[in-house]
Parts: C-alpha cells; structure tokens; sequence
C-alpha cells in the first residue's frame, strides 16, 4: 500500500514537468493518491503536462487573484473526486500551493528599494495571500485529517536578489501559522515545505538565481542537487499523508541541510 493510498489530492501550480508541483503530483499518484490539477493562463500547455503523470489527470482553471474563480472552485473540482458517502458528498484529503509571481520591478538589484506598491501588492497577493485565500475556497470539502502544504523558500534571513518576492515568503510563512491556529479545531493541518533551489521556470525568474546553485552544494550536509526535484517532492508527499498527524503550523525544510550550518 502506498503512503497515499485512496488520498484524493488537488495541486496546484504545474506549469511544466520540471515544476516541483510535477514532481509532487507524479509521485502522489505512485503513492496511491488520485490528483487533480489546476493551470493558470496557458490552460492547453498545462493540459499537456497533466498527460505525462503516470495517470493522466483533469485540470481546473484557476487565477487565485480571481475571486469568481475561487467562488466556483468547489463546484467546478467536485466532479473529479467522486463520492466519499451519500451525506457527506466530494472530499478532499490535500492540498499543495505551489503558487508564487514577482513582477520583474520586485527582484533583482535595486528592487527592494524602487519597487511601486502596486508590484509589491501583486506579490504578495498571489505569493502569500492566495495561501488563505485557496484554503478558504476549498473549505467545504476539507476535514478532519486534511492536510494543506505551500511551498516555501527559507526566508528568515535576506537574500541577494529575492527582494520582494523575500518579503513575500516571510508572510506566507506567517499566514501559515495563523491558518495552522484557525483551522486546527477543523483537524486540518497546515504546513509549509521550504525547498532548496531547483532549476523550474520559478527559478528562472530570479536575477542571480546562480548565486544559490554555488552556494548550497557546498554548504548543504547532505549535499544539493539543483537538477533533481524528486527530494522535495518526497518531502511534500510526506506532509500530504497521514505520516505527521500533530504537525502544524510548520515548516519543514527540505534542503540538504543547509538551514542548519553557518557561513
């Protein structure tokens, strides 16, 4: 039995088959759970990808600035998660925000300090708000023993380049534990997985994105491979299934190591 065997799971954020989501999503279905994913803009590209899982899976459109859409998002992924009973109708048991933009004006050098506020507020409005936002909407069919996971990169410091979308990460990161207090008495669980950097398109975005591949090989106790995703996507899976029942409000890192040792 897989360690997500009969999980119906929604999974946000694919874009290509180097998305960490992907990878999460591919080895969900190895592990026995049923996936639904959702696209962003380029509906027909993420359809593609969605072939490539082991198990093709459906794909909902979802803009989480998009209020209408977040409304209709129950209706619109009930149909792909059949009937868990007659009285208590579709249900989901997880869910992962892999969901994060910058507008170029917020990364790189000079951003922090020039930045207009209508960048900063479409940052953190899909990088951190939309964390809330997603949860809510997908209220009606979460549980006792859901699990809601976002990804994180470890943001309790400042780093070159990061600049806003940083600031961004350290408010997910509070969100994440005030959605941890809100929706404990529900026996939902809410976590993040802060990764180390691995080459997806996200990645690409970031002037100086090479600067964190130098580092984190060499300082990592485990060492870090910025071509391999399967890591982190195992991490995720993890705090998916029924594995961590009393962790909440967490962040669980899934970096090499490189958290823990100083410069």
């Amino acid at each position: 039995m897989g360690l997500l065997e009969g999980k119906r799971l929604l999974i946000t954020g694919v874009i290509t088959d180097a998305s960490l989501a992907f990878h999460a999503a591919k080895i969900a279905q190895e592990q026995g759970a049923e996936v639904v994913l959702t696209g962003f803009g380029r509906m027909r590209l993420v359809e593609r990808i969605a072939q490539r899982l082991p198990k093709p899976a459906p794909v909902v459109e979802l803009d989480v600035s998009d209020q209408s859409q977040l409304d209709s998002l129950v209706e619109r992924v009930s149909p792909y998660l059949g009937e868990s009973s007659e009285v208590d109708g579709p249900k989901l048991d997880g869910v992962l925000h892999s969901i994060g933009f910058a507008p170029a004006s917020c990364l790189g050098e000079g951003a922090f300090m020039n930045a207009p506020w209508e960048d900063v507020a479409s940052t953190i409005q899909v990088s951190a708000y939309s964390f809330k936002s997603l949860s809510t909407a997908l209220l009606p069919l979460l549980g006792p023993g859901s699990s809601i996971v976002g990804m994180d990169f470890d943001n309790r410091q400042a780093w070159p380049a990061y600049d806003w979308m940083g600031v961004a990460k350290s408010t997910l990161e509070s969100v994440t534990r005030y959605l941890a207090r809100d929706l404990g008495p529900k026996g939902i669980r809410v976590n993040l997985v802060a990764a180390g950097p691995v080459r997806t398109m996200a990645a690409k975005s970031i002037p100086g994105f090479s600067a964190f591949e130098d580092a984190w090989d060499g300082r990592a106790p485990l060492g870090w491979d910025v071509n391999d995703p399967v890591p982190v996507a195992k991490t995720v899976c993890a705090v998916l299934s029924d594995w961590l029942p009393v962790t909440t409000g967490s962040m669980v890192w899934a970096d090499g190591g490189f958290h823990a040792i100083g410069v």
